[in-house]
């Protein structure tokens, strides 16, 4: 089963950047939508991102449309969530999560939290001065 491990969270200042990674092993890459989410302590997790493997289809929560960009390397079998113009409002627990699609298209797009098979084990960033 595939594998996820996230990296590249921590401290920056409002309106800097960050990138996050997801790294997968132990199945192929290309065969899951790859998503991102976060957690805010006392509320409910949020689909921030996420990018099928078959057409490149992306999605973006309102949240952070315009300053977050998600992408992805099937050869490296890495996916990136860079982030732009970062707020406070920002910090978050992040997790990346795969949903298998075995290559095919999905039902329902976004992909529902539900979906997704595999979840990687979080990584903190925070937003402040």
């Amino acid at each position: 089963q595939l594998q996820l491990v996230e990296s590249g969270g921590g401290l920056v200042q409002p309106g800097g950047s960050l990138s996050l990674s997801c790294v997968g092993s132990g199945d192929t890459f290309n065969w899951y939508t790859i998503g991102w989410f976060r957690h805010i302590q006392g509320k409910e997790r949020e689909g921030v991102s996420c990018m099928s493997a078959r057409d490149g289809r992306t999605y973006y929560a309102d949240s952070v449309k315009g300053r977050f960009t998600i992408s992805r390397d099937n050869v490296k079998n890495m996916a990136i969530l860079q982030m732009n113009s970062l707020k406070p409002e920002d910090t978050a627990d992040y997790y990346c999560a795969a949903d298998y699609t075995g290559g095919l298209g999905t039902s329902v797009w976004p992909p529902p939290p539900y979906e997704y098979d595999v979840w990687g084990q979080g990584i903190q960033v925070t937003v402040s001065s």
